[in-house]
């Protein structure tokens, strides 16, 4: 059975850092574009960024530019996060893409967090941030 398993969450406070990450199970995810999002409470699902196959292009959500970084090995997506801020308090999930996808320069979030293109999703980790 393929499956994604998040792990990293924590309590952190403002202005600390953590580093998230994804493994997969039961398959390989190498030739898939891979992604993040966060849910927090109340709040409709979030795009945060995602990576192509080939782990040399990503794009990101506006609200975390600069401050998170997604890289990929064969089997482990990670999203380090920094500048760490309240509002980023959520449950943070990965979910795997279309096989062979290439961000193009420029490529916008909104085509690469639409999330009806992820197929297999995590379970998700929390994330809290204290003031």
């Amino acid at each position: 059975q393929e499956q994604l398993v998040e792990s990293g969450g924590g309590l952190v406070q403002a202005g600390g850092s953590l580093r998230l990450s994804c493994a997969a199970s039961g398959r390989t995810f190498s030739n898939n574009l891979m992604a993040w999002f966060r849910q927090a409470p109340g709040k409709e699902r979030e795009f945060v960024g995602a990576i192509s196959w080939t782990g040399d292009s990503t794009v990101y959500a506006d609200s975390v530019k600069g401050r998170f970084t997604i890289f990929r090995n064969t089997n482990t997506l990670y999203l380090q996060m920094n500048s760490l801020q309240p509002e980023d308090t959520a449950v943070y999930s990965c979910a795997a893409g279309p096989q062979f996808l290439q961000i193009g320069f420029g490529g916008s979030p909104d085509y690469y967090g639409d999330p009806l293109k992820y197929g297999t999703w995590g379970q998700g980790t929390q994330v809290t941030v204290s003031s």
